[in-house]
């Protein structure tokens, strides 16, 4: 297998970027945001956001790559595997939030205004951010996404791209106006969005490896 290829394919950056927003703003990498946008400056909550989902989307496109070194089959056959299990995970998820999303938020709101009863410095600030996203973001479902995205395409550079600027741009809108658009937006609705993509690509990676 060759070098990588720094060269950036758009429409394959745009296309994990569609994937990972919606499937990312339901998540409690949001709330984080959301939460500690209330206690510290604005721009170094997202600034220690940005941070912590470049270093985890990085991790997670290395991954990829080194799935992407198994035999053809073999890699579509765990990426599949990994959109379909994203998939039912979100749609089970956004079909209980219908009913418990309220509750399991301000639960989650509670402790994370509990790891933030720190100092309002702005390095607190961006240490804090980062240490709760860092931590928040291990294992969780969007690195997964972009894993299998990366393997599947084998393009870890334009996979890179799309899914940091889609948390980049979930932690812009937790940070400034998080509030007003949980109060707007039902996120159970969202959570049924992204099920629906992801089930979409696991169609797709089944239909190459049934042609591989």
């Amino acid at each position: 297998m060759g070098g990588v290829d720094w060269a950036i394919n758009i429409g394959l950056a745009l296309a994990t970027f569609l994937v990972i927003f919606p499937a990312e703003l339901p998540d409690k990498s949001f709330i984080a945001t959301l939460v500690l946008a209330t206690r510290f400056p604005r721009l170094m909550v997202w600034l220690g956001a940005v941070t912590a989902f470049g270093i985890q989307v990085l991790i997670a496109v290395v991954a990829g790559q080194l799935i992407s070194l198994l035999p053809e089959r073999l890699v579509l056959g765990a990426t599949a595997l990994l959109f379909t299990v994203g998939a039912v995970i979100l749609v089970r998820g956004g079909l209980r939030a219908r009913e418990d999303e309220l509750a399991e938020e301000a639960e989650e709101a509670e402790e994370i205004a509990a790891k933030a009863a720190a100092p309002r410095g702005r390095l607190a600030a961006y240490a804090t951010t980062f240490l709760v996203i860092f931590t928040a973001e291990w294992g969780d479902l969007t690195q997964l996404i972009t894993a299998g995205q990366a393997a599947r395409t084998g393009d870890p550079v334009s996979v890179f791209l799309g899914a940091w600027l889609a948390l980049a741009a979930v932690a812009g809108i937790g940070a400034m106006a998080g509030s007003w658009l949980q109060q707007r937006v039902p996120l159970w609705w969202v959570w049924l969005v992204s099920g629906g993509l992801l089930a979409i690509l696991a169609v797709l990676t089944l239909v190459e490896l049934v042609r591989s």
